[in-house]
């Protein structure tokens, strides 16, 4: 099977008055403010929440991730509640390797409801359907509900890269997660 990514990711509905949308440029001001509000939780996982956050270069950004799903090599998705946005679940691939590392966060007033899991869950139901042949999700070994999202979709932790994750000033141990396809090895 070839694996590709296209148009028919994205809109899903998770269920709730929950979905999944296309992050694109008509989200960049909802996501701006959404991320200025969560800058100080995203800082102790984030090496770009560091950075000034501009609407600029949050277009920029966008628009490239926007181009890389054209491409078939991105699935840049915003978490809507009720036509609010909450958070943001992406799925970048590759070109090369075909491996795909899946990416979330959501504001802290909707932390703890399950949204990241479902959206994150339907995403990578996606993404096996459509092929991928490696899913990985990497995170900070401290933090604790990135680590859970990826053990409740079923990822196998295959261990840990020892100082591998640059946050601000401050180096992290990176706790390496995956799914592969079953074969009949």
């Amino acid at each position: 099977m070839t694996f590709r990514i296209d148009s028919s990711f994205l809109p899903v509905d998770l269920g709730g008055g929950a979905s999944l949308v296309l992050r694109d440029l008509d989200t960049v001001d909802e996501m701006l403010a959404l991320t200025e509000r969560n800058l100080g939780r995203l800082r102790k996982w984030e090496h770009w929440a560091h950075a000034e956050q501009t609407r600029e270069a949050l277009a920029a950004y966008t628009t490239w991730l926007v181009s890389q799903y054209s491409l078939g090599y991105a699935v840049p998705a915003a978490i809507r509640l009720d036509d609010q946005l909450v958070g943001a679940v992406t799925a970048r691939t590759d070109s090369y390797s075909l491996v795909t590392e899946l990416g979330f966060w959501i504001d802290g007033a909707f932390e703890g409801r399950g949204l990241v899991g479902r959206a994150s869950a339907a995403l990578v139901h996606r993404l096996q359907n459509a092929g991928a042949p490696r899913i990985e999700i990497k995170t900070s070994v401290q933090n604790d509900r990135s680590r859970r999202v990826a053990e409740r979709l079923g990822f196998v932790h295959e261990g840990t890269l020892r100082s591998a994750l640059q946050v601000g000033d401050t180096r992290h141990d990176l706790a390496v997660y995956s799914w592969v396809p079953l074969t009949d090895q």
